[in-house]
């Protein structure tokens, strides 16, 4: 583990270097999604201290013991959330990285009034227009923008998951040109494959799995939280 995660903060340096860019600008979310308890130790033993989780109810299971242990740690929400557990996920997650739609915005800063706090949030763009894929359009980006903002919710970037079978390069470049077009500084894109051309695109967060873990587990049956 520790190998395999310097030799990634390697890769993340050099593609840094590469793109006239300051490695320290560049934040590497673990995505631990599905692995055992084993892998997720070795990685924090390793230094490892941003993690990212796609389901509510297993990152709840995962990780409550360990934030009193790790108090440093961050917890980022990476896959799609339903509203009815948006007061779970203001709880638990530093960061919610895929606010998509104008419902679930209402919901998120419900919860964080209740709870007493700003969430931090990214809006997760639907770049490629997959109708399966979770994500507002690029059209449609401009008024959540302004609904978020409006209630309340810290909004620092943007998110996106490219389509697998195009080129990510023109994904990321479009993500980064919305990103400035509405003053936001967060780019959450690059995953285990295209890590390295995120960076060169402007990404500030890049979610890396398996690359890290190794080939994850099938899962259950797909979740929105």
């Amino acid at each position: 583990m520790a190998e395999r995660l310097e030799t990634i903060r390697r890769r993340i340096g050099r593609a840094c270097r590469l793109a006239g860019r300051d490695p320290a600008g560049v934040t590497l979310t673990a995505v631990s999604k599905t692995q055992p308890d084993a892998a997720i130790d070795a990685a924090l033993a390793a230094g490892q201290r941003v993690f990212g989780e796609n389901r509510v109810q297993e990152a709840q299971a995962r990780w409550a013991g360990r934030r009193e242990a790790w108090p440093d740690l961050e917890l980022r929400l990476i896959g799609p959330l339903q509203t009815n557990k948006a007061a779970d996920a203001v709880a638990l997650f530093d960061v919610i990285e895929t606010l998509d739609r104008p419902k679930l915005a209402e919901a998120l800063a419900a919860a964080g009034r209740k709870a007493g706090q700003a969430p931090r949030v990214l809006i997760q763009v639907n770049t490629g227009a997959e109708p399966q894929k979770a994500g507002v359009a690029p059209a449609g980006l401009a008024e959540l923008v302004a609904q978020a903002l409006s209630l309340g919710l810290r909004l620092e970037g943007l998110m996106c998951i490219p389509p697998a079978e195009e080129a990510a390069g023109p994904h990321f470049a479009l993500l980064r040109k919305l990103a400035r077009r509405h003053g936001l500084e967060v780019l959450s894109m690059g995953m285990s494959a295209d890590y390295e051309t995120a960076i060169r695109f402007g990404a500030t967060h890049v979610r890396v799995g398996s690359a890290l873990f190794g080939e994850r587990k099938p899962s259950a049956a797909p979740s929105r939280g």
